[in-house]
């Protein structure tokens, strides 16, 4: 049985692995990659030529992060494997039984004393008429394709949202060769006084900014047009995207104007992120709505421990707030799990690692500010024919028309027991955001106040075969203290 479990490899993982190994634990971090980094820094596979990392202008710390993590004989790294659930032990109290699974080995179970979960942030779903379309992709999956797979579309392409990695995308597809016919931000160009507030996330990030604005001028330069208060309404084609229709809004990100047509053979789609917190609902962590920090979150005290005993959380799953803060987070999540587990930890390290947060939230919070999805606008771009849950092929009209049956429901899961939204193999990572707004938008309540889809072992999908004998493994990992990965 290791001292600590952390599912995730990102910033945060990387951090808190290496902090418990400082502290004299034994730690084994969980990925679903073949390689560390998370989203943010992800690797070519090694086998590629010229696989090394190149991160973004202002991550410079991000390459010696990686390299001292896969460098570090203490710690034990299972590549490939995706954690799908947590199992307790009601007569160990003091151990969580981890479940993972591989698509080639199938299902096994990692017993540890404490968990961390650090599973980053996926792209934010938005939901309008043709989104389901071939053709249409979020920016983190094409980020991935390019910078991990050597891979890019094939054809013109727009890019639409509201978050500044459209920028840094369109970049990568412009460099690559790839026609980038425009790219449309939903929000205003900034004001004076939207400068003059976000002041506070310059120090420190003078180069990230600097980079940030390179990009544009380069992508002007390249003939690439960038339209504010621009949104996306519809895609139009037969078997995939020939049409992306664009509109002009306002400052709430209302259609004001007649929508224009652009031909493109993609669509990249770039609102901003959710917190992946799918196993942190399955365990019972105590959750919170925060949409500018990217919808449900879960919720700790200041040493990053969760409602749920012995359960930890670090990086984007407490807020989407960037590398900066998640590997900050990660530090002292693995102080703080050190701590518990009866390791001495001078309180100077803990002040140092609280002030390390206090500086990076500074820029997160003025990003989180600047660049909130206006859910409620996203939310009417749908209309009845929308195809709003992918898994069950929901529409809105059935959602519609549920809600209008049914005054009194005012709860997401009840939509769901009722509509089947969120009951297909993603258990509503691509159809909560649209229901919840769909489901306040009806009630005229606030967004969160209609609670949250639950999630289930496995929360994520894998063959019903790979699921026997999960409890023995369990069992014997829990009772002998052996870990049936070595076994």
């Amino acid at each position: 049985m290791f001292d600590v479990a952390i599912i995730g490899a990102g910033p945060a993982g990387m951090s808190a692995a290496l902090t418990a190994a400082d502290h004299g634990l034994t730690a084994v971090v969980i990925d679903e990659q073949q390689r560390a980094g998370g989203q943010i820094f992800r690797q070519p596979p090694e086998a590629f030529t010229g696989s090394i990392l190149h991160p973004t202008a202002g991550y410079d710390w991000a390459t010696e992060l990686i390299q001292r993590f896969e460098e570090d004989p203490r710690l034990t790294t299972e590549f490939g494997w995706s954690a799908i659930g947590v199992l307790h032990d009601d007569a160990k109290p003091d151990g969580l039984c981890v479940a993972i699974n591989h698509p080639e080995h199938g299902t096994r179970v990692i017993g540890a004393r404490r968990l961390l979960i650090a599973t980053g942030a996926y792209d934010l779903p938005v939901a309008f008429p043709g989104w389901t379309l071939p053709g249409v992709m979020t920016a983190g999956g094409v980020q991935t394709l390019v910078k991990a797979q050597k891979i890019a579309p094939v054809g013109d392409v727009v890019l639409a949202g509201a978050h500044p990695l459209l920028l840094l995308v369109a970049d990568l597809l412009v460099r690559d060769g790839v026609p980038v016919r425009e790219v449309a931000f939903a929000q205003s160009i900034p004001t004076p006084m939207d400068m003059l507030r976000a002041l506070g996330a310059v120090p420190g990030h003078l180069r990230m900014l600097a980079e940030t604005g390179a990009i544009l001028a380069r992508l002007m330069r390249k003939g690439v047009r960038v339209s504010p208060r621009t949104i996306v309404t519809a895609v139009h084609g037969t078997e995939r995207v020939s049409r992306v229709e664009l509109a002009r809004v306002d400052r709430r990100w209302k259609v004001t104007g007649a929508p224009r047509e652009v031909a493109a053979s993609h669509l990249v789609l770039g609102y901003g992120f959710s917190a992946s917190t799918e196993l942190a609902r399955q365990i019972g962590c105590e959750l919170a709505f925060d949409s500018p920090r990217g919808g449900w979150v879960v919720a700790h005290d200041e040493r990053r421990q969760t409602s749920v005993p012995g359960v930890f959380v670090a990086g984007e799953p407490t807020g989407v707030a960037g590398a900066d803060r998640s590997r900050a987070e990660g530090a002292l999540a693995g102080l703080g799990i050190a701590a518990d587990l009866g390791r001495t930890v001078p309180p100077a390290a803990f002040a140092e690692a609280e002030r390390d947060i206090r500086e990076t939230t500074r820029f997160s919070s003025v990003v989180q500010r600047m660049f909130e999805p206006v859910r409620e606008a996203l939310g009417d771009l749908a209309v009845r024919e929308t195809t709003i849950c992918r898994c069950e092929m929901v529409t809105r009209g059935t959602i519609d028309d549920f809600l209008e049956s049914s005054p009194f429901v005012s709860d997401v899961n009840a939509v769901k027991l009722s509509c089947r939204t969120g009951m297909g193999p993603c258990q509503g990572r691509y159809c909560e955001s649209s229901v919840g707004t769909i489901l306040a938008s009806a009630r005229e309540q606030p967004i969160g106040l209609g609670g949250r889809f639950s999630a289930h072992l496995p929360i994520k999908p894998v063959p019903v075969g790979d699921l026997r004998g999960l409890d023995s493994a369990a069992g014997q990992s829990a009772s002998d203290g052996s870990d049936p990965l070595r076994s």
